[in-house]
C-alpha cells in the first residue's frame, strides 16, 4: 500500500533528472520546458507543450541546475532561468498543495477538527494525517498518522491549511483514500523538498518529525 491508500502500480513513468542524473517516477520530479521566450517555465500539472526538463523535487538539485546552466544544456539551446527560480516553485507547489485538499474536502474526502480527525484516524477512514508545521507539537502528539507510506503531510503552516479548509488557521486535518489523496500527497512530497531549506516537516511513512 502506497501513497494516500493507493496500491503502488508497477511500470509508473520514469524520468532522469537533469540534475543529478539518478532515474526516478515523474510523480518525484518536477516538469519544466522552455517558453516561446527561452525562459525556463514549471509545468506542475504536466500540460505545457514542449520537451520536459526534469529535476529532481529537492531545493539542491533545483539550484545546482540553475547555476550550473543544466537546463541550457538539457534543451541544447540557450534558455533564462528566472532569478528566484526555486521560490517560485516552492509558492506554486504550496498553493497546488491548498487546492488539492479544497477539492478533498469539498468531495467529502478531508476533515478538519481535532475530533472529526481523530475518529477518522483511529476507525480507518482517515489514511493520512495533516498537521500545521508551526503547531503546537504537544497538541499536535495527541494524534498518531496510520501506518504506511505518505501517510503524514507536515509541510503547510496552519494559515495555508485554513485557506484549504475555509478557515482562518487549521491545525489537523485528514484525507480518506482517493485519487486526490494520491496527488495531494505527490505534490505534498515535492513541497517538502523544496522546503528542507527551513528545515521543513515531512510527508513520511507514519512518523512525524520535529
Amino acid at each position: 500500500m502506497s501513497r494516500g491508500g493507493r496500491d503502488k502500480q508497477r511500470g509508473d513513468p520514469e524520468r532522469r533528472c537533469i540534475a543529478t542524473g539518478e532515474v526516478a517516477p515523474k510523480a518525484g520530479l518536477i516538469r519544466f520546458v522552455v517558453g516561446p521566450d527561452g525562459s525556463v517555465v514549471p509545468d506542475l500539472a504536466g500540460k505545457l507543450p514542449g520537451r520536459g526538463l526534469w529535476v529532481s523535487a529537492d531545493r539542491a538539485a533545483l539550484d545546482l541546475a540553475a547555476r550550473k546552466k543544466l537546463f541550457s544544456r538539457a534543451a541544447r539551446q540557450q534558455v533564462n532561468v528566472p532569478e528566484g527560480l526555486a521560490d517560485r516553485v516552492e509558492a506554486l507547489l504550496a498553493q497546488r498543495v491548498i487546492e488539492l485538499i479544497s477539492l478533498a474536502r469539498k468531495a467529502g474526502l478531508a476533515v478538519t477538527g481535532f475530533e472529526k480527525v481523530k475518529d477518522w484516524i483511529v476507525s480507518g477512514h482517515g489514511v493520512v494525517l495533516i498537521q500545521a508545521n508551526d503547531g503546537s507539537e504537544r497538541g499536535k502528539s495527541k494524534l498518531r498518522p496510520p501506518p504506511g507510506e505518505g501517510a503524514y503531510i507536515g509541510v503547510l503552516s496552519a494559515s495555508e491549511l485554513g485557506l484549504a479548509f475555509g478557515r482562518e488557521n487549521v491545525i489537523h486535518g485528514a484525507l480518506a483514500a482517493g485519487g486526490l489523496t494520491t496527488r495531494v500527497v505527490e505534490e505534498a512530497t515535492k513541497l517538502t523538498g523544496l522546503r528542507d531549506k527551513n528545515g521543513g516537516t515531512s510527508t513520511g511513512k507514519g512518523t512525524k518529525t520535529t
